[in-house]
């Protein structure tokens, strides 16, 4: 695929989604089993409005069904499914309809919330939508007096779902097929926060008012080793704290305990929404104010701004005796930004750790919250 997007400087290629691969690839095999003509290569327009044309591989005619394959391209933006085979077998039905179902390594969902329901095929809705319009494209320019059976198959969907997100979604058996523009943007954060958005949606579906949110993996491990729950019920923001707060909000979630790292939060004590260092880096300038306010000489203040690392800084504070003042008074202005950006209807919590010195601060309100969140889970 030849379309580029300039993003901070740089020239970069779109990729097409597994979703497109599959319209793809049962067009094609709508078309070879309905003319009985060998189809190399196949178009059809994505949503986003860009044309796509594509290579078919591994095609096999029979009789009664074809299969064929299209390869995931995911542009400058690669992942775990790019390369891989998309497979589409298609045969004809006696009544005038067209299902569509998922085979071997398309996952099989297993829990409430997401966009199919209990028991279908991890296939969204927007895929479907492309798999039957492009068929019914190929009924009407075929004449056929028939309905076709789809069956979308990943063969590495297996191996590959390992490396996603769909074990702890709740999908089962392999990856999903996805794509809601049938396009991949390359470097897209759209698509970083709508698997937080899914995470919180089944979450709330599930019957769960409280939330427990961390940005990564530090968090998951302090949750399990310091916190002794199980890393599974965090939702991991990464760098996006005040968009899933937004999302908590929206979907009526009536609170959430934010645990994380001091390098990742003491930003949002400075107001810092997103957390990533592209946004800054005022992690060292957030702590010598509220170790100045704790009462370190200005020659101790100084060191702080020196300093690499948040647990450097930790360190000359400890010596100082007052680490927990200035953590308490850190731990006070991010709980004012956090309520800032959510609003007072979602009761907000905060524990903070590093790695070096383990927990740091908490709010008043956390192992409170923390019941509320395992409330009815198994210990």
């Amino acid at each position: 695929m030849e379309e580029f997007i300039e993003k901070d400087g740089k020239k970069l290629r779109y990729g097409y989604t597994t979703g497109s691969c599959a319209a793809a690839a049962a067009k094609a095999a709508a078309w070879m089993l309905l003319t009985g003509k060998r189809k190399d290569t196949i178009s059809l327009v994505t949503p986003k409005g860009i044309p796509l044309s594509l290579q078919v591989e591994d095609i096999r005619m029979e009789e009664d069904f074809v299969s064929c394959a299209i390869r995931k391209d995911s542009g400058d933006d690669p992942d775990v499914t790019n390369g891989t085979l998309v497979y589409a077998r298609v045969s004809r039905r006696g009544t005038p309809e067209i299902t569509i179902d998922g085979g071997f390594g398309v996952g099989r969902v297993t829990k409430k919330g997401l966009d199919q329901p209990v028991g279908n095929a991890a296939i969204n809705s927007v895929p479907r939508k492309m798999i039957r319009e492009n068929l019914e494209e190929v009924l009407s320019l075929t004449d056929a007096d028939c309905g076709l059976d789809v069956l979308i198959s990943i063969p590495d969907g297996e191996r590959l779902a390992k490396q996603t997100f769909n074990p702890r979604l709740g999908i089962v058996g392999g990856i999903s097929v996805l794509g809601t523009t049938g396009i991949v943007e390359p470097m897209s954060e759209k698509a970083l926060v709508d698997t937080i958005r899914v995470e919180l949606n089944q979450r709330r579906a599930g019957g769960g008012d409280y939330v427990l949110l961390t940005p990564g993996n530090y968090g998951c491990d302090f949750i399990r080793a310091g916190l002794n729950l199980r890393p599974e019920w965090a939702v991991q923001t990464s760098n996006f704290i005040g968009q899933s707060l937004d999302i908590c909000r929206e979907l009526g979630f009536r609170g959430a305990l934010l645990v994380g790292h001091i390098g990742k939060l003491v930003k949002v004590g400075g107001g810092m929404m997103n957390t990533h260092s592209k946004y800054g880096d005022c992690r060292m300038e957030i702590l010598a104010a509220h170790a100045g306010k704790a009462g370190l000489p200005p020659e101790k203040i100084g060191e702080i701004l020196d300093c690499v690392a948040c647990d450097d800084a930790l360190r000359i504070l400890q010596e100082a005796g007052c680490r927990e003042k200035a953590l308490d008074s850190l731990n006070e202005r991010i709980l004012f930004h956090l309520h800032h950006r959510a609003g007072e209807n979602l009761e907000l919590g905060t524990i903070l750790f590093s790695k070096e010195y383990g927990l740091l601060a908490q709010s008043a309100n956390a192992l409170n919250l923390i019941e509320k969140i395992t409330k009815g889970k198994d210990l």
